[in-house]
């Protein structure tokens, strides 16, 4: 673990401030307790000899409420601070998460990575209002004041340049030990939430099983073993303060020992005597501080470690969605695909003169595992169908072009490849699992939208055949609906986001397997008129009323 990693500063604008901020309080600092420690060297002096020390008094009051105010501005800083570099952590967290798709968020701990963007970068707290000012107060004021003293006496600026090195040296090795216990006790909090997301989630089924009590026994005893994990890292860290403070206390007592016998030889003046000896103790204080501040910000740090191991994969640079420059007329909708296996076109689509960027998908030879390769074009203005037997890659053909799982071939959107352009950016889409959250249906239906429409919202839930009060809460993993009607407010989610930008695919997968033939039916229609509109859309459906509406349907699992 580096003391300050440069990633931070790299991926944190509010992080770079805040150490240029604790860069000049901590040089503030530093001049502040060397004038404390020569005013009461004088003031003590004088007193000895007679002299009046109001003067002196009145400037220690100063410097001591200055020092005072100089760490409370620290602290304050420190604060907003974390908040800041929590908050940005957390939206290129999300960012790169986005980038690098959903087939990388599918191979990855998710409850882990919520932690570590919750309950992790909310520990940055110590972190920032702590370690990092006394890290760079170190980095200042520990070398000022040795100089200061090896100026004043040399042999007590020689000592202290000696023992100095042994803290950060058993720093280091009682950190090794302690980095691996913290290192458990982070991964056991991540094991901890993941067995209770898994539990909530499945509860039901767990108790219709009568499996509930084991999964809460396995819950009970991974927070066993996170309390015995977080005792660890406490005991590591009471053994690292108590080395610290004793070589600190021995190191002192060096430098006091030596000026005590030379003040008694008549070899120092009792004035440098004690000005190096107020300071000596200021000297080891900030390492000393860094050292039990450490274990504070402990997870903070492990956090944004995770954070950091994200960011840095490759692919989380920022791309653009460039449309295709050329005008396309959609003459037929079979006429790209109708040589392709398992492709006939069914009916001509209306003549549509297409705009920049248009929603042509072209897909070629797109093969998902071990399933056959599926080739076809869907353009604006046609509802191309993709139906086959269960099994056959219908759903992972939709997975694959969203990018949740590789695939082999090409697809590209508009002669862009659909790998490197965000799947947000260009599609429209509803799963046949509804995934809604627990919120309003109109919450649900704008997902993603900084400023959600509402008269778009009741357009797309009427076409989608959901009627429904856009107002109406759900609950979590949106209960308080029907299979049908969470189906159809998940439809009108993909259709108000093909609305705001008519240029991205419509792609739904099987929209109607959970609606009676009527409602089915109308859903049919809405379809039909919004392909007819100009529309590029693909649809999922075993159904087999699903025909009627269709410009082009590939069937897979055939052969030649």
């Amino acid at each position: 673990m580096k003391p300050l990693d440069p990633r931070l500063l790299r991926y944190a604008s509010a992080a770079r401030r805040f150490v240029a901020a604790s860069a000049l309080i901590g040089v503030v600092q530093t001049a502040v307790t060397v004038a404390f420690a020569w005013v009461l060297t004088d003031a003590v002096t004088g007193a000895l000899d007679g002299r009046a020390v109001g003067a002196q008094v009145a400037w220690l009051l100063g410097l001591a409420l200055l020092r005072g105010l100089l760490i409370a501005a620290s602290d304050a800083a420190g604060t907003r601070a974390a908040a800041s570099t929590g908050s940005q952590l957390r939206s290129a967290l999300i960012a790169a998460v986005g980038k690098l798709g959903p087939g990388w968020l599918a191979q990855r701990n998710q409850a882990a990575l919520a932690v570590t963007a919750g309950h992790g970068l909310d520990a940055l707290d110590a972190y920032f209002a702590r370690y990092i000012p006394q890290l760079v107060l170190t980095a200042i004021a520990t070398p000022v004041i040795v100089a200061v003293m090896w100026w004043q006496d040399w042999l007590s600026g020689l000592t202290a340049l000696v023992t100095l090195p042994l803290i950060p040296l058993f720093l280091v090795l009682i950190g090794m030990a302690t980095r691996t216990v913290q290192k458990r006790q982070w991964n056991t909090l991540q094991t901890l939430a993941v067995r209770f997301a898994d539990t909530v989630q499945g509860l039901s089924t767990l108790r219709l099983f009568g499996r509930d009590r084991r999964a809460a026994d396995r819950i009970e005893q991974t927070a066993d073993d996170y309390r015995r994990e977080t005792m660890k890292v406490l005991r590591f860290s009471f053994l690292s303060g108590f080395a610290m403070e004793l070589l600190a206390s021995l190191a002192v007592a060096l430098i006091a020992v030596s000026i005590g016998f030379r003040l008694l030889a008549g070899d120092l003046t009792l004035e440098v005597g004690l000005f190096v000896l107020l300071l000596a103790p200021e000297a080891f204080l900030p390492i000393r501080q860094v050292g039990v501040q450490f274990h504070a910000a402990a997870e903070g740090v492990a956090a944004t470690e995770d954070v950091f191991a994200v960011l840095d994969e490759p692919g989380t640079a920022s791309s653009s969605f460039s449309s295709s420059s050329s005008s396309e007329r959609l003459q037929d909708s079979g006429t790209d695909a109708g040589a392709d296996d398992g492709v006939s076109s069914r009916r001509r689509a209306p003549v549509l003169q297409t705009s920049r960027g248009s929603g042509r998908l072209v897909v070629r030879d797109v093969r998902v595992r071990e399933l056959p390769p599926v080739s076809f074009t869907a353009g604006p203005g046609a509802i191309t169908l993709i139906e086959g037997p269960s099994g056959v890659g219908k759903s992972s053909l939709l997975a694959a072009l969203r990018g949740a799982t590789a695939f082999d071939g090409a697809a590209t959107i508009d002669d862009v490849d659909v790998c490197d352009v965000g799947p947000a950016e260009w599609l429209a889409w509803a799963d046949q699992r509804p995934q809604l959250m627990r919120g309003t249906i109109a919450s649900n239906v704008a997902l993603g939208d900084a400023e959600p429409d509402a008269d778009g919202i009741r357009s797309a839930l009427i076409a989608a055949c959901a009627d429904l009060d856009p107002a109406l809460e759900l609950g979590v993993q949106g209960s308080g609906l029907s299979g049908g009607q969470a189906q159809r407010v998940a439809v009108a989610r993909a259709l108000y986001r093909h609305a705001a930008d008519p240029r991205r695919v419509l792609a739904l997968d099987e929209p109607s397997s959970a609606l009676d033939a009527d409602t089915e039916a109308r859903l049919w229609a809405s379809l039909r008129e919004r392909a007819d509109a100009g529309a590029t859309i693909l649809l999922v459906s075993h159904r087999r009323s699903a025909r009627e509406i269709a410009d082009q349907i590939v069937t897979l699992g055939v052969s030649a």
